[in-house]
């Protein structure tokens, strides 16, 4: 496995350092997402207030604004609600509501400060086990698809296979899901 990451010049970058750049990646991932949250409800009500501004600036708050009526915006709009600051610690350890989760506090106007304070230790986990295991995992499949071409065409196969039937599975509960009197394409 040293020689896959030598190749890419990373076989000499310190754990230290790779932890901290992953926690002021997912810092900044996590910000801008909750300040998104923020703009789309401060965009929204000076959407309803005036009918001046670009059609494009409307159309990306009527965007948003139905985003939150979404399975995965709802969905993090309750946890945030119910849980507060620990739902933002404990996305982290998530995959799939993260972004619903800080967009969440984001729309319901949680004080900056607390959910700061709440990003610093999830935000620290995130690093550490990206810095670890996530790291560990990558450079593990890129030496096994170095020593077999055949693992990544099966490897490839596996990751068509799963994203088609989560596509299918998404795309079902969006028929359940949709009103009969609302059009299906409404939600996008």
């Amino acid at each position: 496995m040293t020689d896959v990451r030598d190749a890419y010049g990373l076989g000499s970058v310190p754990m230290g350092i790779a932890v901290v750049v992953l926690f002021a990646i997912v810092m900044a991932r996590s910000h801008a997402t909750y300040w998104a949250g923020r703009a789309v409800v401060r965009g929204a009500q000076q959407v309803h207030d005036s009918d001046r501004g670009p059609g494009w600036w409307r159309s990306t708050i009527e965007h948003l604004e139905r985003w939150t009526g979404t399975r995965a915006a709802q969905r993090g709009l309750d946890l945030v609600r119910r849980w507060g600051a620990v739902a933002v610690t404990l996305a982290y350890l998530t995959i799939g509501l993260q972004t619903a989760v800080f967009a969440s506090a984001g729309l319901i106007k949680m004080p900056y400060l607390r959910f700061s304070l709440a990003s610093v230790p999830g935000a620290i986990v995130w690093a550490v086990v990206w810095a670890t295991v996530g790291f560990g995992a990558f450079w593990g499949a890129a030496a096994l698809f170095a020593a077999s071409p055949w693992a990544l065409v099966a490897a490839a196969v596996v990751l068509l296979l799963v994203v088609a039937w989560a596509v299918r599975r998404r795309l079902l509960r969006r028929a359940t899901d949709v009103p009969a009197d609302q059009p299906a394409d409404a939600l996008d």
